[in-house]
């Protein structure tokens, strides 16, 4: 396996004497563990189709997660974020997950708000669900259930969960499995769900596009990139959150709000980050020209570096180091779609441009050199073919796996067994 090159010598330098982005309780903390960043539903004329009902009314929303490091007890965060009412929960619950849709015998627990079990989450808001003792051990699969007993417009959800949610009717938050139900493979509410961890616990955030989205990933096994890397991590105590967004982009708006916009909400603000991997780009440079965005204008290489620098300066602000990934290829991308002319020549040049500022500019604490890892020697405009989902842009689980396991763990960490207290240093 070809291990990725780190630049400068040390990768994910988090320093033992820089102090932590967020406040800690003195015997415990709150870590991030798992997240699907919130993105606005888009139009019935949108190009992709948004999966979700317009309306939930009287259901049962059940959403499996898995998530990174574990701890002894849970809580989860529910999203409202593009809503213009107060969405009322009813009941929510959360358990170890079985199969499908069940639920592990013994582990369901009823979830509280403020000491409630029915809450209303703010327009544009979160809602934070009180602790509850679960002991959830890494990389376990949790099932949330939450029930919205009034009409309740879905205007906030996550486009590409990578796994089966269930829509039900009526209250059927502690059901031991739902069989009658509607299903989709878009996140609806729920948008991070966070462990009690130790003081000093660490967590790398990743954000990105639908590359680390996982567009392609096989459905329900966990074959992200950032999937891949969370097995790697979670045995240091380290977790691993996925902000990826399909359609991202870094400077504009797309599926998604722009980069700049939600890094402070889907990476700074999560409890324990203290790294964060930048894998964005390519939608910049490719979208204008295409059904997406078909009047609007490249960026230049110049405002894309900008914008870099902007993430790097609001992250260094809050002592969480910033690691670039190069873009990966993508010639021959989207063949007989209506995104066909996503690639073109004058397009990669300018992913070249970019990547060529990435290795070069001194400007990360560490660079990723994915485009090198994943690009076929033979060809290297396209992606090896054992990478390959068969788009010619997104990897396959096999390039996920790839990318996740081309980076050298042991210059991860000035203390190679940092559990059980989580002190692991990324370095």
């Amino acid at each position: 396996m070809q291990r990725l090159s780190v630049l400068p010598a040390t990768l994910l330098s988090l320093a033992l004497s820089a102090p932590p982005a967020h406040a800690a309780d003195p015997a415990s903390t709150w870590l991030a563990s798992w997240m699907a960043s919130p993105q606005a539903v888009w139009s019935s004329d949108f190009l992709f189709p948004s999966n979700v009902p317009a309306v939930l009314h009287g259901q049962t929303v059940r959403q499996v997660a898995r998530l990174s490091v574990g701890g002894p007890r849970v809580r989860i965060v529910l999203s409202n974020a593009y809503g213009k009412v107060p969405l009322r929960i009813g009941a929510a619950t959360v358990a170890l997950a079985a199969s499908a849709s069940a639920i592990k015998p013994g582990s369901l627990r009823t979830l509280t708000f403020s000491g409630q079990p029915a809450a209303s989450v703010a327009p544009g808001a979160p809602l934070v669900s009180d602790p509850v003792d679960l002991s959830v051990p890494d990389l376990a699969r949790l099932t949330v259930s939450i029930h919205l007993p009034q009409a309740s417009p879905v205007s906030t959800f996550h486009w590409d969960g990578r796994e089966t949610a269930w829509i039900a009717p009526h209250d059927q938050t502690r059901a031991t499995r739902i069989d009658d139900a509607h299903t989709t493979t878009a996140r609806v509410l729920l948008s991070a769900i966070q462990v009690e961890a130790a003081p000093g616990a660490q967590a790398v955030a990743i954000l990105g596009d639908s590359i680390t989205d996982g567009a392609t990933a096989s459905l329900g096994m966990d074959a992200r990139w950032p999937d891949f890397l969370a097995r790697r991590l979670t045995p240091h105590g380290v977790a691993v959150i996925n902000a990826g967004i399909s359609g991202a982009r870094l400077l504009s708006d797309g599926m998604g709000d722009n980069a700049l916009a939600r890094f402070e909400r889907d990476v700074l603000a999560q409890p324990g980050v203290r790294a964060v991997i930048v894998l964005l780009g390519i939608n910049d440079i490719s979208w204008p020209g295409t059904a997406f965005a078909p009047r609007q204008k490249r960026p230049t290489l110049e405002e894309l570096t900008s914008g870099y620098a902007q993430l790097v300066a609001q992250a260094r602000s809050r002592g969480v180091r910033v690691l670039a990934a190069t873009l990966t290829p993508f010639e021959g991308a989207l063949p007989g779609t209506t995104l066909s002319n996503y690639y073109q020549q004058e397009k990669d040049t300018l992913r070249q441009q970019l990547n060529a500022w990435i290795r070069a500019s001194g400007l990360f604490d560490a660079v990723l050199d994915f485009d090198a890892l994943a690009r076929d020697p033979a060809h290297p405009l396209r992606l090896l073919p054992a990478y390959d989902s068969g788009d010619h842009l997104h990897p396959g689980d096999a390039g996920n796996r790839a990318l996740a396991e081309g980076i050298d763990l042991s210059l991860l960490f000035t203390n190679q067994s940092p559990k059980p207290a989580y002190k692991a240093v990324l370095k």
